[in-house]
């Protein structure tokens, strides 16, 4: 790799997935159908991990309670802030974290390091657009989840130029033939919008990021008269000055951050994941957050506030890894638990004497995101964000050994406590 080039570059081993394996006959989305045919020991290829075979009806939001709606952060546990002081100790101070122990039967524990400090979020901005999605989807159907569901099941849409130029892989499932492969993303492909938001989500293509990020637009700019032809997209985005375009992404993507409590500061989205629609309508601002940002965002969904419960919901089951597990959520102690997981990484190299750029290992800059909700069979819960930008370390094998021992630090329930809220 030449230097000084970004990168955002995946291998095809990198697959992952969210939403539970049982999740095909309510999606529509492909690969899950192959995932329980492969279980069903039906189908051949890989199984999800232990701890990503929970069913649909096994996913809880954790904090629905009237007595768990906080609105701010708890005050930092002193036990916790030195447990996590130790994980770090030594290690460089490009590294920020805030956890939050949610373990029924004790009190919610928060415990951080660096929290305000601001790094590139990378594909973690792709919760932003998923929080638009559904923003818009309650503003088009305010009385029915199910006429949302609908329309993520049955709209159909085309890959176009929006998605130039992403070489993250996507699985391809032919349910007739049981035939599967992966491969990037070509124009011309059609995905319902639910299989959209699983790329988006799962192996994290920047293509279907920025393609539902494209219908987000539309649902706002055309509210009722959603979806419009293909003849009326085209021209809206031909006629429509690129200035109010920049602007009303800005507004889908972060208004609803903004309603969430999350400031400006901790969490912000300023373009699409895509060079092709960010060369035809320039970004305002760049993106960034800090832990304190997604750390947020996961408590509002927990609260079932990302919009309301249902879309909340929804999302959590969107961010359920069932598949190869990757960075964070691949260490061998997280196998059995459930993990709701987003990643994001951005590299950037330059010359150095000696020096050879590997992924996610710039010697520039090194961002490393990660951001999950972690479920344990013993009943333990917590939530994590760990944000880091340290030169020339290979950031995805921290991250997977730091999940390890902050792992450590988060102590089993009292024998008896409580399980998940129904």
């Amino acid at each position: 790799m030449s230097a000084g080039l970004l990168a955002l570059i995946p291998a095809s081993w990198l697959l992952l997935g969210p939403y539970p394996v049982d999740g095909y006959e309510d999606t529509g989305i492909r690969r899950l159908e192959r995932l329980r045919l492969r279980l069903a020991g039906k189908l051949s290829g890989p199984v999800p991990p232990l701890g990503a075979r929970k069913l649909t009806q096994d996913i809880h939001l954790w904090l629905t309670g009237a007595d768990l709606a906080f609105e701010t952060l708890p005050s930092p546990d002193p036990t916790l802030q030195k447990d996590i002081a130790a994980v770090f100790a030594g290690r460089d101070e490009a590294y920020s974290i805030a956890i939050l122990d949610l373990t029924p039967g004790r009190p919610p524990r928060f415990g951080s390091l660096r929290p305000t400090r601001i790094y590139q979020p990378g594909s973690v901005a792709k919760l932003a657009v998923a929080a638009g999605l559904f923003t818009e989807l309650q503003r088009l159907f305010p009385e029915s989840t199910e006429a949302r569901r609908r329309l993520l099941r049955e709209r159909l849409v085309i890959a176009d130029e929006w998605i130039r130029t992403d070489p993250h892989p996507v699985p391809f499932f032919d349910l007739n033939t049981g035939q599967a492969q992966s491969r990037p993303i070509r124009e011309g492909d059609v995905f319902s919008l639910y299989e959209w938001i699983d790329h988006m989500l799962a192996p994290s293509s920047n293509a279907a990021a920025s393609t539902v990020f494209k219908e987000v637009l539309l649902m706002r700019a055309f509210g009722g008269a959603y979806p419009p032809s293909r003849e009326r997209e085209i021209q809206y985005f031909k006629e429509t000055p690129a200035r109010e375009i920049v602007e009303l992404a800005h507004s889908v993507a972060n208004d609803p951050l903004r309603k969430l409590g999350i400031s400006e500061d901790d969490f912000k989205l300023g373009q699409f994941f895509t060079g092709a629609p960010n060369r035809r309508f320039p970004p305002l601002y760049s993106s960034g957050a800090t832990p304190l940002g997604p750390m947020t965002y996961l408590i509002r969904l927990e609260q079932g506030r990302v919009v309301d419960a249902w879309s909340s919901l929804e999302l959590k089951r969107l961010l359920y890894q069932t598949e190869r597990r990757i960075r964070y959520a691949s260490a061998p102690r997280l196998a059995p638990y459930a993990v709701f997981f987003k990643s994001g990484s951005l590299y950037e190299c330059r010359p150095e004497p000696g020096f050879t750029c590997q992924p996610y290992q710039g010697n520039k800059a090194n961002y490393m995101n990660s951001v999950a909700v972690v479920e344990r069979p013993d009943g333990a819960v917590y939530l994590v964000v760990l944000m880091s930008n340290v030169p020339r370390k290979n950031s995805s094998v921290e991250h997977q050994t730091l999940a390890t021992y902050i792992d450590a630090v988060i102590p089993p329930p009292a024998a008896g406590l409580p399980g998940p809220p129904e």
